[in-house]
């Protein structure tokens, strides 16, 4: 069927968006699944999906900001297929908000499931990952891992740490010959709900900063992103750009260095919605 076929994929965050497009398209070419995610509706959701294609799958409901959980969950997985070839940590949550009217548990939120999830993910699989002897793992950053944006700055922060921390661990993996491959993944506007779910500071718009996101920038499907990333995870892509805009303006930003951040500013304080 596929070079997925009869490998056992872990995808955190599958219960809607691009991990469950990911799931989806997955199970479509022979691959044994484990799902997780907190919202237990839109898992069975994605189960039922993946399983009337023919897809073997262990679901369970995952915090990924709960470490000791990640681990137990880790050592499920394995015992349930035996091995784990790939692990993609998806998951992840969205804010708007200005730092200045920012409070500390909304900055921490974003940075406990968007950075310390995939670090939880990353170091509860790895070892799996080695002894697989054909290991993949997959973190997934943002188009705001690779440039600031105003109102993004946790977000940014999160994004961008995982970005610095995947290149690196690929580093590591190549240096110690592990058999294991590192891709980051950095989609630009993508059609999930993530902006519709997303926080904002008490008082602030947020069916405005939604109706913005869905309307302006989500210019790509999941199932376009899933198909990109795996056309990646296939190649062994170190980075994996999803959407014109997440290629564009990644280009963009190496050609004119720091002085982005004056244009963007600008164009963000005449488009973005106000408070």
């Amino acid at each position: 069927m596929s070079e997925f076929e009869g490998r056992v994929v872990v995808i955190t965050g599958a219960g809607s968006g691009i991990g469950r497009a990911l799931a989806v398209d997955l199970a479509g070419r022979g691959a044994k699944l484990a799902l997780s995610d907190v919202d237990a509706v839109g898992l069975a959701e994605t189960v039922r999906l993946a399983t009337d294609l023919g897809a073997e799958v262990k679901s369970d409901h995952l915090d990924v900001t709960q470490r000791e959980a990640v681990f137990a969950y880790a050592e499920a997985v394995v015992a349930h297929f035996g091995k784990v070839n790939q692990v993609y940590n998806n998951a992840g949550i969205a804010y708007h908000g200005e730092f200045e009217r920012s409070e500390f548990k909304d900055i921490e939120r974003i940075v406990d499931v968007d950075f310390w999830g995939v670090v939880n993910g990353t170091k509860a699989f790895l070892p799996h990952l080695i002894a697989s002897g054909d290991g993949h793992l997959i973190n997934v950053s943002s188009l705001f891992g690779l440039l600031g944006i105003p109102g993004q700055t946790a977000y940014n922060a999160a994004k961008f740490a995982v970005r610095g921390f995947t290149e690196s661990l690929r580093q590591e993996m190549l240096i110690a010959k592990h058999p294991v491959q590192v891709t980051c993944v950095h989609p630009g506007g993508i059609k999930t709900a993530i902006a519709r779910n997303a926080a904002v500071p008490d008082g602030d718009d947020q069916a405005g900063f939604a109706q913005f996101f869905d309307s302006k920038l989500a210019r790509t499907t999941a199932e376009q992103a899933a198909k990109t990333i795996l056309r990646g995870v296939r190649k062994n892509q170190a980075r994996v750009l999803i959407g014109a805009d997440a290629k564009f303006l990644d280009g963009w930003v190496r050609l004119v260095g720091p002085s982005y951040q004056r244009v963007v500013a600008t164009i963000a304080g005449r488009v973005l919605p106000k408070n």
